[in-house]
């Protein structure tokens, strides 16, 4: 099969595990009865909780999960592939969590993991410091997904910022490339739609990337605009800002060879270049 319906869920998720879970189910739903195939949900779907000590008591382990538990039903009962964008999880081996995107199969099963490998450590001037590295630990190397719809990379938000993680991704054969978001809005409105079309240019993948908007329940504001693009860079659908909802699109992965037939840029070899510093 070369032609599929794609789907991202936009949300605005809260503090409440139950709550983010239920409003998640319901648009995920309204996408599989419209069609959709593969159907992708933001960054943080299950809690978005930046109030100081507040959501470490509301994090667990993948298997005591029940946000993970309840999309694995759900993904079995609509027989569809769900890629939760992510969710916080507790590791073994660190104090520090993980963001781990999860990709379930139509059985319910997790057919592939990713933990977002780029932290989100900036100042950006919007009143707010950011250092996810001190909750996070980062992953430790990309991760492609073979599937029966195609060949799915997986990336989470400011990975977006990385093109060479895409390149590996493009190399490796990825057909769509996901980058579920909590864009800030101050970031969003300068970069998104460049960084997600970029990416989608220069890989000749299509990008699928569902987002977070408006103003959240811990007073963190995002950017929405929830996006899925196609190899050449075009905008197939765009959800409006502050506004939970989903966008579809019909796609055809022959697309995908005819650009990177048409803009060869994956054969241009090593991104290392010998570097002469004049002076």
């Amino acid at each position: 099969m070369t032609k599929l319906k794609l789907a991202c869920v936009q949300m605005r998720s809260g503090v409440s595990v139950p709550a983010n879970v239920a409003a998640a189910s319901t648009l995920i739903t309204e996408a599989a009865k419209q069609g959709a195939e593969l159907i992708a949900t933001p960054e943080m779907t299950s809690l978005i909780d930046i109030r100081p000590g507040m959501a470490r008591p509301k994090i667990v382990s993948e298997p005591d999960d029940t946000a993970l538990a309840a999309f694995r039903d759900l993904a079995a009962r609509l027989n569809v592939w769900l890629l939760i964008g992510s969710l916080a999880v507790t590791l073994e081996t660190e104090t520090r969590l993980a963001n781990r995107s999860f990709l379930i199969a139509p059985t319910g099963e997790v057919h592939a993991r990713y933990d977002k490998i780029h932290m989100f450590d900036v100042e950006i001037g919007d009143g707010q410091s950011y250092r996810e590295s001190k909750s996070y630990a980062p992953g430790e190397g990309a991760v492609l997904a073979r599937t029966p719809l195609g060949n799915i990379g997986l990336t989470v938000c400011y990975d977006v910022r990385f093109p060479a993680l895409y390149r590996t991704l493009a190399l490796a054969g990825a057909d769509i490339i996901c980058c579920p978001a909590a864009f800030t809005e101050t970031t969003g409105k300068s970069h998104w739609h460049t960084l997600v079309r970029a990416r989608a240019i220069e890989t000749g993948a299509f990008l699928i990337a569902p987002a977070q908007t408006g103003q959240h329940e811990d007073g963190r504001r995002t950017f929405g605009h929830s996006l899925i693009i196609s190899p050449w860079g075009d905008i197939l659908a765009e959800a409006a800002e502050n506004v939970p909802t989903i966008i579809t699109a019909q796609i055809d992965l022959a697309d995908v060879a005819k650009a990177r037939k048409r803009i060869p840029a994956l054969q241009a070899g090593s991104a290392e270049y010998r570097l002469k510093i004049v002076r």
